[in-house]
């Protein structure tokens, strides 16, 4: 049987660091897809007026289904506002670590068709089908196999989750025509074809934003075809360097390739607090234990953090999630804590946080210090040491049925309440 390594050849067998690309491509889109989450976990919410609080407030709406839309329910509208206009509004409060696991398990469904999947937001994702050809047959095949897995994901969703797929040479192509695409459907744009499908399109499918929008229609410009019917130059001459891209996106002239991921192990750091804490100061603080146990695991040493992310466990039910791309990777523990510690001042949990949790999701190589120091000796026997703990560790829960193994980490010792001076860290070695 051909093997995906039969296909792609040298994308297996480049480093870990080269990220394999297809210029073909597939997109799945699943409109509003926490709250298609929310539909599937809750009973009688498909086909009612609902609508998910925001993340960062709890005063506004962040998504509304169809049914609140047409008794005049916005995004962006305040609780009030909104219940005013509808008084069967149900409001539900968002846990994005659910939202954001049902993704994950999408994109595992999703590498089953195919090895290069690059997730672009909730509930979007691209799939590259190049050499596909060899194992499922023509586009139209591929775009079936993505069907019938996308279905067999699909079970357990509300049936309001129903899928929409596109298919194309380039992530844009792909995009529009799903998002042109019915409920469940595909759209297929065969190679050739892409400036003729493009032309009839609306310009709301490209990234706009709201001020070059308007500038666009009052130009009278309503279709993608009427953008790249005018000189490139003066589109440019008007809008600068987003302009020149809108107008080569209209015009075909842009096949962006999809690209797909490195997934490495991440290195996860929890806290579990005696009782739920909704002190900032207190958070801060435990933040920085998380982030001091993160980087001394052994798999660390040598490389410095990307990308991590921060997840909370809210009171009651709900959670809290901020995900954070370094710009410069760093192994230090302050630079790190910065974008996490101004993220929960501005957009703090809803809640009180019964569980937090640290994850350092992507790394990049060290400096030559760093390097070095993960090949001393002493860098050997920690690991040595970690193993026999790592060992001892599973005998206990093998035995117990259960974790058992915490450690206790001093947070707030100035406190009168005994519950609030400690908290307890899962022992994981």
């Amino acid at each position: 049987m051909t093997s995906f390594r039969d296909i792609f050849g040298s994308h297996f067998d480049s480093e870990m660091s080269q990220r394999p690309t297809s210029v073909l491509a597939a997109c799945v889109w699943i409109p509003l897809f926490p709250l298609r989450c929310e539909e599937a976990r809750h009973e009688g919410l498909a086909g009612c007026p609902i609508a998910l609080l925001a993340p960062d407030t709890t005063r506004k709406l962040w998504q509304v289904s169809p049914p609140a839309r047409h008794t005049g329910v916005k995004p962006g509208m305040t609780v009030s506002q909104a219940i005013g206009l509808c008084p069967t509004l149900r409001l539900i409060e968002p846990d994005p670590v659910h939202y954001d696991e049902q993704f994950a398990r999408l994109l595992s469904a999703l590498t089953a068709v195919s090895p290069v999947v690059e997730p672009a937001e909730l509930g979007l994702a691209y799939v590259g089908t190049d050499g596909l050809g060899g194992i499922y047959g023509s586009a139209v095949k591929i775009v079936e196999a993505i069907q019938r897995t996308l279905e067999c994901w699909n079970v357990g969703m509300s049936e309001a989750s129903s899928f929409r797929l596109g298919w194309g040479a380039g992530k844009f192509t792909a995009w529009v025509a799903a998002s042109r695409a019915k409920r469940s459907e595909a759209i297929v744009v065969p190679s050739g074809d892409e400036q003729k499908f493009l032309a009839s399109q609306p310009i709301a499918v490209l990234p706009l934003d709201p001020d070059i929008h308007r500038r666009l229609r009052q130009l009278g410009i309503r279709t993608l075809g009427a953008l790249a019917a005018l000189p490139e130059e003066a589109i440019a001459a008007q809008f600068g360097s987003v302009g020149r891209r809108l107008w080569l996106l209209a015009a075909g002239r842009i096949t962006e390739p999809v690209v797909g991921r490195v997934s490495p192990e991440p290195i996860v750091a929890a806290l579990t607090f005696f009782t739920p804490v909704g002190e900032r100061e207190l958070l801060s603080q435990s933040l920085d234990q998380l982030i001091a146990r993160a980087l001394r695991h052994p798999r660390r040493i040598g490389w410095r953090v990307h990308s991590l992310r921060l997840r909370a466990d809210l009171d009651g039910s709900g959670s809290w999630l901020a995900t954070i791309l370094l710009k410069d990777p760093s192994a230090d523990a302050a630079r790190i804590a910065a974008p996490l510690k101004i993220r929960l001042e501005q957009s703090p949990p809803t809640g009180a946080v019964e569980r937090l949790v640290l994850e350092f999701t992507a790394f990049a190589p060290g400096t030559s210090e760093l390097q070095l120091f993960a090949r001393d000796a002493q860098a050997a026997a920690r690991a040595g040491q970690q193993r026999a703990l790592q060992s001892a560790a599973r005998e206990i829960r093998m035995r117990i049925k259960r974790s058992s193994l915490y450690h206790i980490i001093e947070v707030q010792p100035w406190s009168r309440l005994p519950e609030r001076r400690y908290a307890l860290i899962d022992y994981e070695p």
